[in-house]
């Protein structure tokens, strides 16, 4: 259920923020632009509460952690209702706390040795990261040529410039940070920017998946 979800919205957006409300605003703004998933990173300070939040306020919304570095955190998290868990690097024991009690985990890596690894440990997909740092979406198609069974989310790179050529190379969903996340257009009183911003990139989603794509 909840990986059909991932792949059905085919975003999935890296919530970063200075503040527990900051990060509500934020996520009502992604929303609105009929964004269906949410990464709440632990990078922003009271993260398990913006979880707990969005988890009861938001039922609509598949609610995930981020930047989950250990098992340990990866538990809080699931405790508070987080459906899914991300992390940048490969953790052996938070992929095993997930397999656990049976939540989808999505652990970083880069290299093709990481990524077999996360696989054979048990992810769910594997959040390929930083993607755009070793060719973005040619080096993506690179990792999906010799290894189209393991289902990949790029993160890092991922624009409105680059995000269908990222579905092109195989892309299981799109993971998008500062981009979408526009800190400082929330700053400015301004949620619509993001919420268009949102909207483009849901559109960008449908035009591959339809094959109308220019």
């Amino acid at each position: 259920m909840v990986l059909r979800t991932l792949q059905e919205a085919g975003l999935v957006p890296v919530l970063r923020a200075d503040s527990v409300e900051g990060a509500l605003a934020l996520a009502n703004a992604i929303a609105a632009g009929g964004v269906k998933v949410l990464e709440v990173t632990m990078t922003v300070p009271g993260a398990v509460e913006v979880i707990r939040r969005l988890v009861k306020d938001r039922p609509e919304i598949l609610v995930g952690a981020g930047t989950v570095l250990d098992a340990e955190t990866a538990r809080a998290c699931m405790l508070e209702g987080a459906q899914f868990i991300v992390s940048p690097a490969l953790n052996l024991r938070t992929i095993e706390m997930c397999r656990r009690y049976s939540v989808a985990v999505l652990p970083g890596a880069l290299t093709p040795t990481e990524v077999v690894t996360a696989w054979e440990a048990g992810a769910d997909v594997v959040k390929l990261f930083p993607a755009g740092a070793l060719g973005g979406a040619k080096y993506l198609a690179s990792l999906k040529g010799p290894l189209p069974q393991i289902q990949m989310i790029p993160t890092g790179g991922v624009s409105l410039a680059t995000a269908a050529e990222f579905l092109r190379a195989g892309a299981f969903a799109l993971g998008v940070g500062s981009d979408l996340v526009d800190a400082k257009a929330m700053a400015a009183g301004q949620p619509e920017v993001v919420t268009e911003t949102a909207r483009k990139y849901l559109e960008i989603v449908r035009q591959f998946r339809t094959g109308t794509a220019a």
